[in-house]
């Protein structure tokens, strides 16, 4: 196995093409497919699916092309430091459900490191990309929640998929509306209260099972039900159609505005806010740091 291997296996994954890889790399298609095949044969299992159509990289190549690139991202620092001197921007990426409070202590992160020494990503999207992300090492955490429903099915994909779940908070469940909805002053509100408004949740694509859904209680038969894609639309819909969601309860209103509040919903349910890593890679500093700025939101969570 060589990084020039790697190098290459990186270019395909993100050409999603033999010929247009090999253009990018400037060599020839049948060099490239030779280099693959090698690295296939050393490794005693497929990398690609080829068809007429394209190809696709198998279950285990996404896999083997997280640990390839967090290697050639180590090797890029090693020759950036030691041969060729250059700088070379420090990565910090984070994968999360739709919280506020994720995206919150994210933005404080790069408020206190800038970015001339780091490159950062965050990707706000569906639980199993959440979960995919971390496995692949697209990013080193994943922020997502568990309660007694969801607990012994993921707990199961993350064992699978060699990521460990690290608790941060316990809390209640909330009902997050629009200050303008005719429920909006009760001091707390039941499911049947809510029966005539839409209960608004994100979309989980294909992997639209229960267990992947962002909003506890996912399983309650609500007689008007919306699924959204993003958060801004969510808030939209909130305000147009008196909608609601369920949620922890924290409130940010740096990022969502003011026009937003969370109302505790009579429920026995609990729901646990943590963080999902890979078990085999120590975090970073960064890494550390972003967990105890989650950490502090323990004492902002309602109760």
């Amino acid at each position: 196995m060589t990084l020039t291997q790697l190098k290459y296996l990186i270019a395909v994954s993100e050409a999603n093409s033999l010929n247009d890889a090999a253009k990018a790399l400037y060599i020839s298609q049948p060099s490239l497919s030779a280099a693959i095949r090698s690295l296939e044969k050393e490794l005693g299992f497929d990398l690609l699916i080829r068809t007429k159509g394209g190809i696709t990289m198998t279950v285990r190549g996404l896999e083997f092309l997280g640990y390839a690139k967090s290697v050639m991202e180590q090797y890029a620092l090693l020759d950036a430091r030691f041969i060729s001197q250059t700088a070379v921007k420090k990565r910090f990426s984070v994968s999360m459900q739709h919280y506020t409070f994720a995206v919150d202590a994210f933005a404080e992160l790069v408020k206190r490191h800038g970015m001339d020494e780091y490159e950062f990503e965050v990707h706000e999207t569906k639980t199993y990309e959440v979960i995919e992300n971390v496995k692949n090492q697209k990013s080193e955490l994943g922020v997502l929640y568990l309660n007694d429903y969801n607990k012994r099915v993921m707990t199961k994909i993350f064992g699978e998929a060699g990521l460990r779940f690290e608790p941060f908070f316990d809390c209640g469940i909330y009902v997050y509306l629009w200050k303008g909805h005719p429920l909006a002053n009760r001091d707390q509100l039941s499911l049947e209260d809510l029966e005539e408004y839409p209960c608004l949740s994100f979309d989980q694509g294909t992997h639209n099972s229960f267990y992947f859904a962002e909003e506890v209680l996912s399983t309650y038969p609500y007689k008007r039900l919306i699924k959204a894609s993003d958060r801004a639309t969510l808030l939209n819909l909130m305000v147009r159609l008196q909608g609601y969601t369920l949620c922890c309860g924290i409130i940010c209103e740096d990022l969502n505005g003011p026009d937003y509040l969370a109302v505790r919903l009579v429920s026995e349910e609990r729901m646990t806010i943590g963080c999902i890593s890979r078990k085999d890679a120590p975090l970073s500093s960064l890494g550390q740091e972003y967990l105890e700025y989650l950490s502090a939101y323990r004492e902002k969570t309602l109760n």
